[in-house]
């Protein structure tokens, strides 16, 4: 018992020294970022003067290089990694709305993300509330050869616990019910255009969904209650093989090389601004902690890929070409972990897929509470789905990142919208994200031990379940398990 106690109290003693070290550096990184934090003015350059970075676009290209170019000025080892892939972006669009087929006007508005690449079709718009199951049944002939006028969220006055559904799939629930075309209403005020994919597969759809804003969907369902409103939708898309460059700067460790951690978030953003929020503030956050890890000379015993993403909105594109190349190079099992920044902002604790990591991140957590109680060290464990972590979790690679933040100045009703510009960037938020992060990472690729591996196929089966994620996979083809 005298050995087994001394051995307990040394492997303690050792776990404090190591959080000790960890707590110096961490007062280093903070100091660094806070004084010498690159992301806002870079951020703020790169909104100026190439604007959105649209994956296969002359601007994505720009903002692929741009990284690239940035990186290498702090000193980093940065490569791209090119991949080819079909995408989609939208060209012309002409909405036109009244009365009759002589007597329309114009309308605001914006193309979904995956409808065709030409539709022309005029018919009558039907009323379809939320757009849920629910608003079909009681009539479902009502809207086949009708478009229709879907609000995105839940209307006020829905009946208790009424539960929205994904853009997309309001879209796909029309689509069953025949409609030819569907019209969704925005939920921000001011006529705030909202875009992103109205697909459940990321595939093309068979009818064209557009957006228009909240006052003029709320004044058209006013009209067509007192008199029938017809509409003309016309569009244009590109759908096809597009060329794009992830963007990877590398920390080789010094103990365990082949061990990787890899931090990352999607550069892209869709075209209707500038992106600043989704993902600016994300990506230009890793491109900081990189600038840190470099200006501070940081060791760690892991390898550590600091990448930027691209094709996250057209359907995680640049992720999935990471995991099909460490496939291919066979290095895939080198990656011991994934965290993922997405719209992240001013984190207040830290989050993962994996609960066992709970000590760890709340011991560090700590450290980081003693240099600014700003952070208050909270925890979440959990999984979801729709950004570049999910192709690593789906290979059994825990996932985690920053959590409890929100995002700056009210950005939130401008996701996906043509609100997005850097104007609604706080730059000492931004600052601690980059701080919080890069102590988060650094502390990971040095702990001794991480207490989770890579889940095995059965193991990773139970989990996802475990995590309500089977159906949603299972809709969008990426559920393997019979």
């Amino acid at each position: 018992m005298k050995y087994l106690f001394s051995a307990a109290l040394l492997c303690t003693t050792l776990f404090v020294n190591a959080q000790d070290k960890f707590g110096d550096v961490f007062a280093k990184i903070n100091t660094d970022v806070q004084q010498n934090s690159k992301a806002y003015q870079t951020l703020k350059y790169e909104t100026e003067t190439i604007g959105h970075r649209l994956t296969g676009s002359t601007n994505g290209a720009k903002a692929e290089q741009y990284a690239f170019d940035l990186l290498k000025s702090y000193g980093c080892e940065v490569k791209f990694q090119p991949f080819e892939v079909e995408s989609w972006a939208r060209k012309t669009i002409s909405v036109e709305i009244g009365t009759d087929k002589n007597s329309l006007t114009k309308m605001k508005a914006v193309t979904l993300a995956h409808s065709p690449v030409s539709a022309d079709i005029t018919g009558e718009i039907v009323d379809a509330g939320n757009g849920l199951e629910a608003d079909y049944q009681a009539n479902p002939e009502k809207f086949k050869g009708k478009i229709a006028l879907i609000y995105l969220g839940v209307l006020p006055g829905s009946p208790a616990g009424t539960k929205s559904l994904h853009r997309s799939e309001k879209t796909a629930i029309a689509t069953k019910y025949g409609a030819i075309g569907v019209i969704i209403i925005n939920t921000v005020k001011d006529g705030v255009l909202l875009t992103g994919t109205a697909s459940v597969t990321g595939k093309l759809i068979s009818i064209p969904a557009i957006c228009i804003g909240l006052e003029d969907g709320i004044a058209l369902k006013e009209k067509i209650k007192s008199q029938p409103q017809v509409a003309h939708i016309a569009m244009t898309n590109f759908s096809g093989m597009i060329k794009a460059k992830n963007v990877i700067a590398t920390f080789k460790g010094t103990g365990l090389p082949k061990d990787k951690i890899v931090v990352g978030g999607h550069l892209d953003s869709w075209d209707l601004a500038t992106g600043a929020i989704d993902n600016g503030i994300g990506s230009f956050a890793i491109m900081d902690m990189a600038r840190t890890f470099k200006k501070l000379n940081l060791k760690t015993k892991r390898t550590v890929e600091f990448v930027l993403f691209m094709g996250e909105e057209q359907g995680l594109l640049g992720s999935k070409a990471y995991i099909d190349q460490a496939k291919k190079d066979k290095t895939l099992n080198q990656v011991k972990f994934m965290l993922n920044y997405d719209m992240t902002n001013d984190p207040k604790g830290f989050s993962t897929s994996r609960a066992e990591m709970k000590d760890l991140f709340t011991a560090w957590g700590a450290d980081i509470v003693k240099i600014d109680t700003g952070f208050k060290n909270l925890f979440n464990a959990g999984a979801g789905l729709h950004s570049d972590h999910q192709p690593f979790m789906l290979e059994g690679i825990p996932t985690g990142g920053g959590f409890g933040g929100k995002l700056p100045n009210n950005s939130g009703p401008f996701y996906h919208s043509d609100g997005d510009s850097f104007k609604l960037v706080d730059e000492q938020e931004l600052k601690n994200t980059v701080r919080y992060s890069a102590m988060l990472t650094y502390a990971l690729a040095n702990t001794p031990k991480i207490p989770v591996g890579v889940q095995g196929e059965e193991e990773l089966r139970a989990f996802l379940e475990s995590q309500n994620l089977k159906e949603p996979l299972s809709i969008a083809g990426e559920w393997r398990w019979k």
